[in-house]
């Protein structure tokens, strides 16, 4: 260059290939998932593209064959929107960058695809993803390869690895619309205002353990608790709506912006937002825990320490029986699917009496829903499972014949697969109640990856279904298998169940010292299996404020054990339970003939109870308190954050269920007990039979465990009614057992059996739809 020639600026051939060629709201139609009602039907799609490209060819040229012609970008795009069906925002969206990048040569493309109509409430939902060439080379090579030798159509999504830009995609949510109570003026307290969220949802850390999430899944648990709640300050509700993303919904990262458009006069709206992800949760999750506190919400259930680490594929699986002890070949399954067959069983359904479908002729089933980790294949996993079917009794018969096993693969991970032995998801799972109900149990917002919609909207769908037939619904009983005492099924809908307590203690506060012996225990059992018990809890402790917990064992097993072994000996046929938080007690009592395992603790008390609660395979009941029987009445057991014993037992009974279950308990076989009497004032204990449906009512925290209300004769009806004698409480109690079973609740633990059974009798013609009168 001459020194009198002027500088000429000269960009990189990189720099120049951050050109971009932009498509703005291209409009196709397309079945992208369902619309806002959840039908499968052709709705509107906005797209926007950015191709990143070198234009100075075409610049220098003034020629458009030197581009990208956006013309046949367009076409290309519309043709692969319109003419393909897609499961979600991410395929479309997937399917367009490999438009963009493999056919028309882009080094980068940004592809948006949103759905105006996508959610109810919410003007429109989508996603955003980049990706380059560089992230796309495997494909091309791959493509370039079956162009030359052929063979099958090539499906590949990337994950945005390679440039790091798959890091950043991001699925959205524009601005939903929700009414609720927000402000602190005292004006603000009275009505319900509209506010306007926004989230932006970051799915694809590249975790392993990254589970799967579900758009309308987040939206709905959002809604649901933003409506009902009353939030002071944007803050709060703000930071509340990011947990339940992070800890319910399991997103790894999340935006959310809330505004309130009539907070301010002058001004469109006044809002916050935040960003948070998972390592945020996990902080403050850990700051809780120091401080006693597990947040209310959805504890993350632990999990087996012992799961190899080949185990990387989960399952679910359908698990019946009509033939023989259904409840001992589903338990007999469980184990042989963890000795022979590479899995772990990870969790499980409630259980559930069904009638038959297809083939009517025959025993109604026992059904539930696991769920498995394994290394196997899904072809693997099949025949391994019709090994265990085979072990167990089941022959080839004719299709829906009885049978003494019946496992199904239902989903395999998020796959779908088809083959001449083999469909997954499973083809029948959205017409089945006797499949949906257990599994909507273990997975209610897992996605059908075909169907587009979770597992509990399909079946919200069929109850409608069938509610709408000349058959009407079936008749389907949520169960609880006493399988000890002559195979006796608990059907938690149908009555509300008495439990006649059995003190076989010195000190016990009501009845201490009157069943010492074995004689007079064993009749006054009988006497209460004559008044209408369904069932006898035997105590060798007693748990009044201030009893003595520190005589040995072997004293507490003889003072119950043989009078078990006694009622066994007599032929009683009631079940029994053992009331410990002993697990040398609790194991000798089961040995000698009792059904199910009551402990006030939880199984937080001795470290061998969930073990020996796993291996007996029996029902139990985890019961909430603090402190031992000298310090539950103290003001610190007493005293609750917030004033809300509520929470606090939702809290602490939902752990000791995630302890219980990862220790190998199955779900159908826990009962829990709020623990009226324990740690608790006389008006908390009026404040939990007041809220019970805040524990177990729908969408409550609990929603679907059996609850066991013990409040027989307890000093707050005394101090209630002014009776100072325990033993002449009974109409407070009858009041107390009324109110429990208004709440929901399943089991009901009396002292006073013949008069508790009217009142629960009475109770259930009132608030028990299903009891037959």
């Amino acid at each position: 260059m001459r020194e009198d020639e002027p500088a000429v600026y000269t960009m990189s051939i990189e720099a120049r290939k951050t050109d971009k060629i932009l498509i703005k709201n291209l409009v196709v139609r397309n079945t992208v998932g369902v619309d806002s009602w959840e039908r499968c039907k052709t709705q509107p799609v906005v797209i926007n593209v950015c191709l990143y490209t070198d234009i100075t060819p075409a610049g220098d040229s003034d020629h458009v064959t030197k581009s990208i012609h956006y013309g046949h970008v367009t076409k290309a795009v519309t043709k692969v929107a319109e003419e393909t069906t897609f499961r979600s925002f991410e395929e479309l969206a997937h399917a367009i960058v490999k438009v963009g990048i493999i056919k028309f040569g882009a080094v980068k493309a940004t592809v948006k695809v949103e759905q105006p109509r996508a959610l109810l409430h919410a003007a429109s939902a989508g996603v955003e993803v980049t990706r380059t060439s560089a992230d796309l080379a495997d494909l091309a090579a791959a493509l370039e390869k079956q162009e030359k030798n052929g063979g099958a159509s090539i499906s590949f999504e990337t994950v945005g690895d390679v440039s790091g830009f798959g890091y950043d995609d991001v699925v959205f949510v524009k601005d939903l619309k929700l009414s609720t109570i927000i402000g602190v003026n005292p004006w603000e307290r009275e009505e319900k205002q509209v506010v306007v969220i926004n989230l932006k949802i970051y799915p694809l850390t590249r975790s392993e353990e990254q589970k799967s999430y579900h758009l309308r899944t987040i939206v709905r648990s959002v809604s649901r608790h933003i409506e009902a709640s009353g939030y002071k300050t944007v803050e709060a509700f703000v930071a509340a709506i990011a947990r339940i993303c992070l800890e319910k919904c399991h997103v790894s990262k999340i935006t959310v912006k809330v505004e309130k458009p009539s907070a301010l006069v002058f001004a469109e709206s006044a809002g916050v937002e935040i960003t948070r992800d998972q390592q945020w949760l996990k902080e403050i999750q850990e700051e809780e825990s120091k401080g006693g506190k597990t947040y209310a919400h959805f504890m993350e259930q632990s999990r087996f320490a012992d799961i190899p680490a080949n185990y990387t594929h989960s399952a679910y699986i359908a698990v019946g029986s009509n033939v023989g002890n259904p409840i001992a070949n589903i338990e007999n399954a469980l184990a042989l699917l963890e000795s022979q067959c590479s899995s772990t069983v990870v969790d499980t359904s409630f259980l559930y009496e069904t009638p038959p479908m297809y083939y009517t002729e025959q025993a109604p089933f026992l059904n539930g829903a696991i769920k498995i980790l394994t290394s196997l294949s899904p072809e693997d996993l099949l025949r391994k499972l019709k090994e265990v079917e085979a072990e167990l009794g089941r022959q080839p018969s004719f299709r829906n014949a009885p049978r003494p096993i019946d496992l199904d693969i239902l989903f395999y991970d998020d796959i779908v697969y088809h083959s001449e032995v083999l469909t997954i998801p499973h083809p029948k799972i959205q017409e089945r109640e006797f499949v949906l109900w257990p599994l909507c149990d273990i997975a209610k917002g897992m996605e059908h990856p075909t169907l587009f919609r979770t597992c509990g909207q399909m079946l919200s769908q069929l109850l409608k279904v069938t509610a709408e037939s000349p058959e009407g619904p079936l008749k389907i009983n949520k169960v609880l298998p006493m399988h000890r005492s002559a195979q006796v099924m608990w059907k938690w809908d149908a009555k509300t169940y008495v439990m006649g307590i059995l003190n076989t203690t010195p000190d016990s506060f009501s009845d201490g010292g009157e069943h010492m012996d074995v004689e007079t225990a064993v009749a006054h059992a009988e006497r209460m299996a004559e008044e209408g018990a369904d069932m006898i809890d035997i105590g060798g402790m007693s748990t009044r404020v201030n009893a003595d917990e520190t005589f040995p064992v072997e004293e507490e097993i003889r003072r119950v054990v043989p009078v078990i072994k006694a009622l066994r000996a007599k032929g009683f046929k009631l079940p029994i339970s053992i009331d410990t938080f002993r697990a040398q007690v609790a194991e000798a009592a089961v040995q000698a003939g009792a059904d199910l395992i009551n402990d006030v603790s939880g199984g937080s008390r001795d470290a061998e109870m969930l073990a020996v609660m796993a291996k007996t395979k029996v029902p139990v009941c985890l019961m909430h308190m603090r402190g031992t029987a000298t310090t539950m009445q103290s003001k610190e057991n007493t005293t609750y954050e917030n004033d809300d014993v509520v929470e606090d037992i939702n809290q602490k009974l939902q752990h000791l269920i995630d302890q219980a279950i990862g220790s190998g308990v199955y779900r159908w076989n826990i009962i829990i007990d709020p623990g009226i009497g324990f740690a608790k004032t006389g008006s908390q204990n009026f404040d939990i039979l007041r809220e019970m449906k805040q524990i177990i009512g729908h969408d409550a925290p609990l929603e679907g465990f059996p609850c066991l209300v013990g409040p027989s004769r307890k000093k707050f009806i005394g101090d209630a009614t002014g009776v100072s004698e325990a033993s002449k409480r009974g109409y407070g109690t009858a009041a107390a057992v009324a109110a429990s079973i208004a709440g929901g609740a399943s089991i009901i633990r009396v002292h006073d059996v013949r008069e508790m059974s009217e009142v629960t009798k009475v109770s259930d013609s009132v608030w028990k739809k299903g009891r037959d009168l």
